[in-house]
C-alpha cells in the first residue's frame, strides 16, 4: 500500500477496515477510542501495525477537518491539503457583471471580519476569489464552494447560490486566526437546502425594538442561511406600519404596547421599510409582512373605531366589522399600500384566533342581516365570507394569501394560499391544508415558537404542559412522526420559528431568546436529516459563540445554562394555589390542560408565568 498517496486523498474507510478481521475498527473511528490494547485484541499483529501506521497518518486530516465550521453543515466537504492565503493582493472577479453585487458584498463583509481593503475588478482573468454563474437546473440556493492554494472558486447556477458560497466561505473565514494575512484550509463543497421556506418571524406589535435591530437580525439570518423574514407589524396592542391614506393607524393606534399602553406611537415608515427591504433584498431574504384580521384589530379600530365587529369582555374591539361594507374598503386600501412597499408577492392576513372576539358580532343587526342574505348559519361562515373577501382583494394584486391554520377551513384558491401550522396539538388542521392542495409552513409552537423558554431552569416564558423548547429540540424538527413523503412533496415548503413579544421587551432579551436557537434552526430548515450529527452541530456552535461574544450579542449556553443567567423583563408573577386548589389538584391539573388544548396563538401563557403588568391571555402564545 502506498502510504504517501493516502496522506493526500480522502480517508477511505471501507479499504481501511479490510485491515481487521472485525467491525471494531468502525467502532473506533466513530467514538475515536484510543485504547491500543484493546484494538490489537481485535486484530492481528501484522494488521495491526499497518492500521496504527494509517491511523497516524490520518490524524492530520480529522484535525484539521475540525476547522472547517459551517452552520448549516454542508451536504459534502471534501478536504484537500493546503491552504489558500488571503491578503490585500487577493481580487475578486467574475464571469458576469450581474455578481457584481455579490461580489461587492462580499468585499464589504471582508473588510469587517479581517480589515483587509480586497479589489473588486470584473474582469475574470485576475480574479483569486472567482464567481462563476453557470448554467444549470440544480435546487435554488445550491453552490459548491472550491478552495485551492492559488484560487478560490465559488460556482451557482443562480445568484442566490453565488451568495450562500460566499456566506459559507466568510464562516470559515471568521474561525480563523486574523492578521495581514488569513489561512483558509483548502476543500471542495458541495452544498443544497433540503427546504426552500426557511423562515423566521418577529413580532414588534407587543413591542418595538426597530429599525436597527432588525436589520442586525437579518444579518444573522444571512449567515445562517435563511431567507424569509416574517414581519407582524398589526395586532392588539399596537399598528407598527405607516398608510398614508390613514395616517391615524400610527399616530393613534401606534401608541403602546403590551406591558405600557400610553408608550409612545412607535411604527416604521413607509422609508424605514422600502430600507429594511432593500438591505434584506441583498441578502436574498424576502420580507413578507402581516396585517392581522378579522381577529387580533384593536390597535387599528383605536384609530378608526367606525370598522370595530364590537366588544366583549376581554376583549373590547377585536375583530373588523364584517357588515360594515366599508371595512372591506378601509382594508383594501391598507393592504394596496402594504404591497407597494413590499415586493415579496405574497402578504400574510392572520386569519387566527377570530374566535376569541367573534361573539362580539352576535345579535348585531346589520350582521343578522347578512347573514340572512347569505344563508350563513353561523358565526364561522362570516368568518370565511370576510377572509374570502379580503383574499380575493390579495390574489386581486398578483400576491399569495399566507395565513394561519385557522384559516385553513375557509375555501381558498390551491394555487393562491400558503398555510402557516401553528397548532402542533391540532395535526387536523395540517392534513386539512394538505388535503386542500394548499402549500405549508411548518411552524408548530412546540418546538418552533422562540418565546418558550428553552431550559427547565428559566422562569420567565411559555411552556405547553411542562414542556419548553430547547435548542436540541429544535435542532431535531422535523421529527420523524412526520412522514417523509409529505416532506419531500411540493406541498411542504419548509420551517418557520416565531417569536412573540409578550414577555420580551429589551434586547437583551430578544438576543437570548433567539440566540442560538436560531442557529440549530438553519441547520433543521438546511441540512437533510440523514446528515444532521447534533455532535458535530454542537462543536460547531462553539465557534459561533466566539463571534456572538464579539457582536455584543447575550446568548442562552445551552452547554453550559449557568455562563449566561437569563435575561428577564418583566418578572413573572408566582400565583400560589389557594386551600380549594390544593384539595382537588387532580381536578384542578385536568382543567388546566384542556385550557390549553383549547387555546390559540392568544392563550398558552400558564397563569404562573404571565407578566406582573401584564396579566391578560396573550396571542400566539398558546399556540
Amino acid at each position: 500500500m502506498n502510504l504517501l498517496k493516502i496522506r493526500k486523498q480522502r480517508p477511505h474507510i471501507p479499504a481501511i477496515q479490510n485491515l481487521c478481521n472485525s467491525n471494531q475498527f468502525v467502532k473506533l473511528v466513530s467514538a475515536q477510542q484510543t485504547d491500543i490494547p484493546a484494538i490489537q485484541n481485535s486484530c492481528d499483529s501484522n494488521q495491526f501495525v499497518k492500521l496504527v501506521s494509517i491511523l497516524f497518518l490520518f490524524i492530520p486530516f480529522f484535525l484539521s477537518a475540525q476547522n472547517i465550521s459551517i452552520i448549516p453543515l454542508p451536504k459534502s466537504i471534501v478536504k484537500t491539503n493546503g491552504q489558500f492565503q488571503l491578503n490585500s493582493n487577493t481580487v475578486i472577479g467574475m464571469n458576469s457583471n450581474s455578481l457584481l453585487p455579490q461580489a461587492y458584498y462580499l468585499q464589504k463583509e471582508l473588510k469587517k471580519t479581517t480589515g483587509m481593503v480586497i479589489e473588486v475588478d470584473p474582469n475574470e482573468v485576475k480574479a483569486l476569489i472567482d464567481l462563476q454563474l453557470v448554467k444549470g437546473d440544480e435546487l435554488p440556493g445550491s453552490y459548491t464552494l472550491k478552495i485551492e492554494s492559488n484560487k478560490i472558486i465559488i460556482t451557482s447556477s443562480s445568484h442566490e447560490g453565488i451568495f450562500y458560497g460566499l456566506v459559507s466561505l466568510l464562516q470559515m473565514l471568521k474561525t480563523q486566526p486574523v492578521g495581514a494575512i488569513v489561512n483558509i484550509p483548502n476543500c471542495e463543497i458541495s452544498d443544497a437546502p433540503r427546504f426552500q421556506w426557511r423562515g423566521f418571524m418577529l413580532d414588534e406589535s407587543r413591542h418595538f425594538f426597530g429599525k436597527e435591530k432588525v436589520k442586525q437580525l437579518l444579518d444573522w439570518m444571512a449567515f445562517y442561511k435563511l431567507n424569509k423574514f416574517h414581519w407582524h407589524l398589526t395586532d392588539v396592542d399596537g399598528w407598527r406600519i405607516e398608510i398614508k391614506k390613514y395616517p391615524k393607524l400610527t399616530s393613534i393606534g401606534g401608541i403602546g404596547n403590551k406591558t405600557d399602553t400610553m408608550a409612545e406611537a412607535k411604527y416604521y415608515t413607509q422609508a424605514d421599510i422600502k430600507e429594511v427591504v432593500a438591505y434584506a433584498a441583498e441578502r436574498f431574504i424576502t420580507v413578507i409582512p402581516e396585517i392581522d384580521m378579522p381577529g387580533h384589530a384593536t390597535a387599528a379600530n383605536r384609530a378608526y373605531p367606525e370598522y370595530s365587529g364590537g366588544s366583549i369582555n376581554k376583549y373590547p374591539n377585536f375583530t373588523f366589522d364584517p357588515a360594515n361594507e366599508k371595512t372591506y374598503q378601509f382594508l383594501a386600501d391598507i393592504l394596496k399600500e402594504t404591497n407597494s412597499l413590499f415586493p415579496a408577492g405574497m402578504i400574510h392576513l392572520g386569519g387566527d384566533e377570530v374566535a376569541l372576539g367573534i361573539q362580539a358580532w352576535a345579535g348585531k343587526p346589520a350582521i343578522m342581516d347578512l347573514m340572512a342574505k347569505n344563508r350563513f348559519t353561523s358565526l364561522a361562515d362570516l368568518e370565511h365570507y370576510f377572509f374570502r373577501r379580503m383574499a380575493d382583494t390579495v390574489i386581486g394584486m398578483n400576491d399569495k394569501i399566507l395565513c394561519w391554520d385557522e384559516a385553513a377551513e375557509t375555501d381558498l384558491p390551491a394555487d393562491k394560499t400558503i398555510v402557516f401550522w401553528w397548532r402542533q396539538n391540532v395535526p387536523s388542521q395540517l392534513q386539512l391544508a394538505l388535503q386542500k392542495k394548499y402549500q405549508v409552513v411548518l411552524c408548530p409552537r412546540l418546538p418552533l415558537y422562540f418565546d418558550f423558554v428553552q431550559d427547565k431552569s428559566q422562569v420567565s416564558g411559555r411552556r405547553w404542559i411542562g414542556t419548553f423548547n430547547s435548542v436540541s429540540s429544535v435542532y431535531n424538527f422535523p421529527y420523524k412522526e412526520f412522514p417523509a413523503d409529505q416532506l419531500q412533496s411540493g406541498q411542504i415548503l419548509g420551517i418557520q420559528a416565531n417569536i412573540w413579544t409578550e414577555l420580551v421587551g429589551s434586547e437583551k432579551r430578544l438576543d437570548f431568546m433567539i440566540f442560538p436557537r436560531l442557529a440549530a434552526l438553519s441547520e433543521a430548515a438546511w441540512t437533510d436529516s440523514a446528515l444532521k450529527d447534533e455532535t458535530s452541530f454542537n462543536e460547531r456552535l462553539r465557534a459561533d459563540f466566539v463571534l456572538y461574544d464579539k457582536a455584543g450579542i447575550y446568548y442562552f449556553n445551552p452547554l453550559n445554562p449557568a455562563e449566561h443567567p437569563e435575561a428577564i423583563d418583566f418578572a413573572p408573577k408566582i400565583i400560589k394555589p389557594s386551600v380549594k386548589e390544593k384539595h382537588h389538584k387532580g381536578g384542578h391539573k385536568s382543567k388546566l390542560r384542556e385550557r390549553h388544548l383549547k387555546s390559540s396563538h392568544t392563550k398558552g401563557v400558564s397563569k404562573q408565568h404571565r407578566s406582573k403588568k401584564s396579566g391578560k391571555q396573550k396571542k400566539h402564545t398558546a399556540k
